[in-house]
């Protein structure tokens, strides 16, 4: 069964608990929450502070996206801080291989995010280490852009990879996601869809991801 993880980001932070409180009642299962650094990405967004409030308010799993250069300086703090999983940029560290297990020696979930310019064939060397792959299908950086269609084809790729050499990692989406984009990749294997401005949008929040899930 396909998960959902509403992101954070797209939420009305005057309200965070309110909002964390309405993605539990709608059925979602993961809370995704990003971090960026205006260095990686051209914008800066929450950090510690925000995660170590929110997990305070919820035992509902957190999936932390490090937007970040050299996401080494600040995995430990992040994993302390209350995340459950912890996903780090195939293009933002010469040592990726070393990031994964400093992720995994705190007994988190592990992830390799690659962006949609990046061939998903090099991620081969690090998929059997890994707990799951996040495929971007924007551009990291903002809210509310349009899914990039040729990210389909890693999807595709990815499932077909995991299942020629029997791994198990799940693999995630994140961007442009809908009810016409998640039926697409949940077609070519996607397990986890991260939505952000298609989920907070609606009034209704259980909505939003009967939607996503093809329900």
């Amino acid at each position: 069964m396909v998960k959902i993880a509403p992101s954070l980001l797209a939420c009305d932070f005057s309200i965070l608990k309110e909002e964390v409180d309405k993605v539990r009642e709608s059925g979602a299962d993961i809370l995704h929450f990003d971090v960026m650094d205006g260095q990686f990405v051209p914008n800066i967004s929450i950090g510690l502070p925000i995660l170590e409030s929110l997990r305070k308010v919820t035992d509902m799993t957190i999936d932390t996206h490090l937007m970040i250069e050299n996401p080494e300086q600040m995995i430990d703090l992040f994993c302390e801080a209350g995340s459950d999983m912890v996903s780090v940029h195939y293009e933002a560290t010469p040592h990726i291989h070393r990031a994964i297990q400093q992720i995994k020696s705190h007994d988190k979930l592990a992830g390799v995010v690659v962006n949609p310019g990046t061939p998903i064939e090099l991620t081969a060397q690090i998929l059997q280490d890994v707990d799951f792959v996040l495929i971007m299908t924007v551009n990291p950086g903002f809210g509310g852009q349009s899914f990039i269609e040729t990210t389909l084809d890693k999807i595709e790729w990815l499932n077909e990879y995991r299942q020629e050499h029997g791994l198990n990692f799940e693999i995630e989406v994140d961007g442009g996601i809908n009810e016409t984009t998640s039926a697409q990749c949940i077609d070519k294997g996607a397990d986890i869809l991260v939505a952000g401005s298609y989920y907070f949008k609606h009034d209704d929040y259980k909505q939003p991801v009967l939607k996503l899930k093809g329900d």
